[in-house]
């Protein structure tokens, strides 16, 4: 409570009162107390909060999970094939709704939006880098690497032709995806993705069919620009190596998080 008359307040520590051993909170404590209390409230970027999803059948994939992500921070799951990765994968990225539970991403609870509204969310705060690149085959380098930011409406073209520069792209920007290596191919999905700024990077098992150099040379790419942008990663991974590389792990197994 505040005090905003000592005099009176039989609550008040303060000196002025008559009643020194009894505890107050001034007006200026109370404004102090809020603004820590915010501030360690803003470093969370993702939230699930005993989040439950079963598969169509009624067979349960993940039970009362709950996981939560800074803003950041980077964050590897792991599991065995089958235990929900990348279940839970499209559920932060607004690709899938849970059955239960509680997912909030940047403090919007994702089970109060609908389609257009999680359709918005994913062109304007994350992106995702998937396995299989996901490439548009009609487009050149350059035109897949600003395409998810033109949709968000923040395309910025020095912003991209840095990125091009970092991941070694510049040469290739007027080739098609059908003329790039795996490698190559994956650097390109990885520019897509941070072209927008996202403040979540999703990746569902990024190097999975890279051989070892090109993948080692894509999670060094990859990690340098989430930390130079301050975006969170959360990656889907089997590579305990890929796993001890970033901030946190977390394992997946019958449906719980270990």
């Amino acid at each position: 409570m505040t005090c905003e008359d000592e005099r009176n307040n039989p609550l008040c520590s303060n000196p002025k009162c008559g009643e020194r051993n009894r505890w107050c909170v001034t007006s200026g404590q109370l404004v102090k107390l809020l603004q820590i209390l915010v501030k360690m409230g803003t470093h969370m970027l993702l939230k699930f909060d005993q989040v439950q999803k079963s598969y169509p059948g009624g067979r349960p994939v993940l039970r009362d999970v709950s996981l939560s992500l800074d803003r950041g921070q980077t964050l590897a799951l792991t599991g065995e094939s089958g235990s929900g990765k990348s279940t839970l994968l499209n559920l932060a990225a607004a690709l899938d709704t849970a059955d239960g539970g509680e997912i909030t991403l940047d403090w919007t609870n994702l089970s109060n939006l609908d389609d257009s509204g999680r359709a918005a969310l994913r062109r304007t705060s994350l992106s995702l880098v998937f396995q299989q690149f996901n490439l548009i085959p009609s487009l050149t380098t350059g035109q897949n690497l600003s395409f998810h930011a033109r949709l968000a409406g923040c395309h910025d073209p020095d912003w991209c032709a840095h990125l091009a520069d970092r991941l070694g792209l510049t040469d290739l920007l007027d080739r098609y995806p059908e003329n790039l290596s795996g490698g190559q191919q994956q650097r390109v999905a990885i520019g897509r993705a941070m072209a927008a700024k996202p403040k979540l990077l999703l990746a569902d098992e990024p190097t999975g069919n890279l051989d070892e150099t090109a993948s080692a040379t894509v999670l060094d790419l990859m990690l340098s620009l989430v930390a130079d942008t301050g975006a969170a990663l959360l990656l889907v991974t089997h590579s305990q190596e890929i796993a001890a590389r970033l901030d946190r792990r977390a394992h997946l197994t019958g449906g719980h998080i270990e």
